[in-house]
């Protein structure tokens, strides 16, 4: 039986969405778990000696191994000219409109071969990886059609075939209307409700339905047929809600219990309360604020007020987030968004993984799954301090340390 301790620890168990510090305190791992956590003293009484491993953390920081719980990995091609034409003040909505945005990355992706996408993927997720993460969503969504959709979910359940970071995959196929549908949407969305969810269901491709639910993408119509899809299929749903206008996106993740309403800018007190009741997570995305110029903040205070679990993400896709790195939204959802760096790291761990739906990792506690992250620091908000941030020193992932 495989086991590893770590002693002498400062640990963040995030328990309860709190750093909950465990000073001097020492992990015990055996077979991917955490069998037992508690102060380094305790280990002789515990009867816990006999690892087959130790690492000693001399005092450093030991947090959950990081979640990010919305990206978009798998794409080809880029978008540095659409990011040009923003800055010279052109809007997200016109260049889409324009047949650029998702759509450019559609054609890209299409053309791309396997092996290509694979390749750019995991560099990608090197990257991600370096900043601690042990568990990742990808969605699919540059395909917009039933075989290349299903391409995508293949290559990101690829990427974690090594084992040194947990995939979750997610169907994205209500992201935009492809070119070949212009006009035709309702066409489109039996597309995605009657062969590509089925697909993706059948061969276990997607833990998840996604949309793109805005003026310049799906209704909350279309949205309702796509969920109701989903829901005959055994899938979960989540949604990217009210990120451009108040579209009744968040109120509708709610209406279907979804894991998880993403951006959330212009959701109001009603959709906010709609979450609470309904155990929706908020993801918030400040990398796509950012990168946008946004102005209008997520109502974090509605948020809180209403006790809805807020999670960060990358949103790393190449139009509106092109970034890798879950400790630099840490900073963000804190310098933009308001967020304390308890509520980020939070956001990161334990409400990242609900969004997710799992419910075996995002803290640290005896029977999770054992994601840890050692980093040189003494204090759990020098992660979201630190602009960029600086990678953790060791990361374990399932109960094995990761080769750098």
């Amino acid at each position: 039986m495989a086991s590893l301790l770590v002693t002498h620890a400062r640990i963040a168990t995030m328990r309860g969405a709190r750093y909950s510090i465990l000073d001097d305190g020492a992990v015990l791992v055996r077979d991917g778990a955490i069998a037992w956590i508690g102060a380094t003293r305790d280990l002789d009484r515990a009867a816990h000696i006999g690892a087959d491993g130790e690492i000693d953390a001399g005092g450093a920081l030991v947090t959950p191994g990081l979640v990010d719980c919305h990206t978009h990995l798998v794409y080809a091609g880029d978008r540095a000219h659409e990011f040009e034409r923003r800055l010279a003040g052109a809007t997200y909505e016109e260049i889409a409109r324009e047949g650029g945005g998702i759509a450019a990355t559609v054609r890209a992706t299409r053309a791309a071969t396997n092996a290509q996408l694979r390749a750019d993927a995991a560099r990608r997720l090197q990257a991600c990886m370096a900043d601690g993460v042990t568990t990742i969503e990808i969605k699919s969504g540059y395909g917009l059609d039933v075989e290349t959709e299903l391409r995508l979910l293949r290559v990101a359940q690829s990427l974690g075939a090594e084992g040194a970071i947990s995939i979750v995959t997610t169907l994205l196929g209500a992201h935009a209307i492809p070119p070949e549908y212009a006009g035709r949407r309702d066409e489109y969305v039996r597309v995605v409700c009657d062969e590509m969810i089925p697909r993706a269901a059948a061969e276990r491709l997607a833990a998840a339905v996604d949309g793109f639910c805005e003026r310049i993408a799906f209704s909350v119509a279309d949205m309702r047929r796509v969920f109701e899809a989903a829901r005959a299929h055994g899938l979960a749903v989540k949604l990217h809600a009210d990120q451009l206008c108040d579209g009744g996106g968040a109120r509708l993740a709610a209406e279907f219990a979804a894991l998880s309403a993403d951006h959330l800018e212009y959701a109001g007190e009603g959709a906010v309360e709609a979450m609470a009741r309904a155990g929706t997570v908020a993801v918030l995305l400040p990398g796509a604020f950012y990168f946008l110029r946004e102005t209008r903040v997520p109502p974090v205070e509605a948020l809180r007020r209403h006790g809805v679990p807020i999670a960060v993400a990358t949103d790393c896709n190449p139009g509106t987030s092109p970034c890798t790195s879950i400790l630099t939204m840490l900073n963000m959802a804190c310098t933009l968004f308001g967020l304390t760096p308890e509520e980020a790291l939070a956001g990161a761990t334990c409400h990242a993984a609900r969004a997710l739906g799992l419910s075996d990792r995002g803290t640290l506690e005896a029977g999770k799954r054992a994601d840890l992250a050692i980093w040189d620091a003494d204090d759990p908000a020098e992660l979201a301090w630190h602009i960029a941030g600086y990678g953790p020193r060791t990361v374990i992932a399932e109960g094995r340390v990761r080769e750098r």
